[in-house]
């Protein structure tokens, strides 16, 4: 009989005096989180999620909760790559459920997820945002083992992400790509690129200057691969569609530097596990 992952993942963050603590700390594996980190100062606080499998099978079923209090400002990300495992059939399964008070702000980025040919994979992510919270998150998918040559046939890939507030949705956004010839090279796909992968600011209105700036670093850094920049009622998406996971992440980060000194003032810090 196959063991299945069943983990659990519960953080809360809260405000004393001037700095961000994580102050509640629940994980059932393969979910482990590492120590706090202060590289920036006490006011943001930088935490390391680890899943000590490596990767998932079919049949895993994965979940956190992450809550921040009021006024307080989380960096999260991942020590390494996430990898979804070739499945006989059966699903793996993440949902997320992120909660961010009033004046507060989370930052999540996690490293790149690698999905196998006929890995079978769906994620659920819903964030709710109080008054004047902000998230800010990435996510760099690589579809098939591509330094082996492999693409992602026989797959499936299914993702809904939801953005709340006040009962409204400010942001809802579904992919689903099935691992056929037809849509991996398709204009409608992944036009023949292997990675798909998208920046999300949400909770501010952005002014058109700034989604000026972003695009003039697509135009100056010469990367490979098609792009996209879109100012929303309440934020603004960025899209990323090549062959580099390192273009996709440099151009984000340009992205993030670029929202931090316009919102906190604040140049960003990139986690050391980078």
């Amino acid at each position: 009989m196959t063991a299945y992952w069943a983990g659990e993942l519960e953080l809360e963050f809260v405000k004393r005096n001037q700095q961000t603590v994580l102050s509640r700390s629940y994980a059932v594996a393969p979910w482990k989180i590492q120590r706090s980190l202060y590289p920036e100062g006490e006011e943001v606080c930088h935490c390391v999620l680890l899943h000590t499998a490596g990767g998932f099978v079919g049949g895993d079923r994965l979940s956190a909760k992450i809550h921040l209090q009021p006024h307080t400002q989380a960096l999260l990300t991942t020590a390494s790559a996430t990898k979804i495992y070739r499945s006989t059939g059966a699903d793996s399964l993440q949902d997320l459920h992120i909660s961010i008070d009033e004046g507060a702000s989370l930052e999540w980025f996690p490293q790149e997820t690698i999905a196998f040919a006929e890995s079978q994979y769906r994620q659920t992510t819903r964030i709710e945002l109080a008054p004047n919270a902000t998230c800010t998150f990435w996510e760099i998918i690589r579809f098939g083992r591509t330094a082996r040559g492999e693409k992602f046939l026989n797959g499936n890939w299914r993702s809904q992400t939801e953005v709340w507030r006040d009962q409204n949705p400010l942001w809802i956004d579904r992919q689903h790509l099935h691992g056929i010839s037809e849509m991996l090279d398709s204009p409608n796909g992944l036009n023949g690129y292997a990675i798909a992968a998208s920046f999300v600011f949400v909770g501010a209105e952005v002014n058109p200057e700034l989604i000026t700036s972003i695009r003039s670093t697509w135009e100056e850094g010469n990367y490979e691969g098609v792009s996209g920049v879109t100012r929303s009622l309440c934020g603004l998406v960025c899209r990323y569609c090549g062959n580099s996971s390192s273009d996709a992440r440099k151009w984000f980060q340009q992205i993030w530097q670029l929202l931090r000194v316009s919102y906190k003032n604040r140049a960003i810090c990139v986690p050391r596990v980078w």
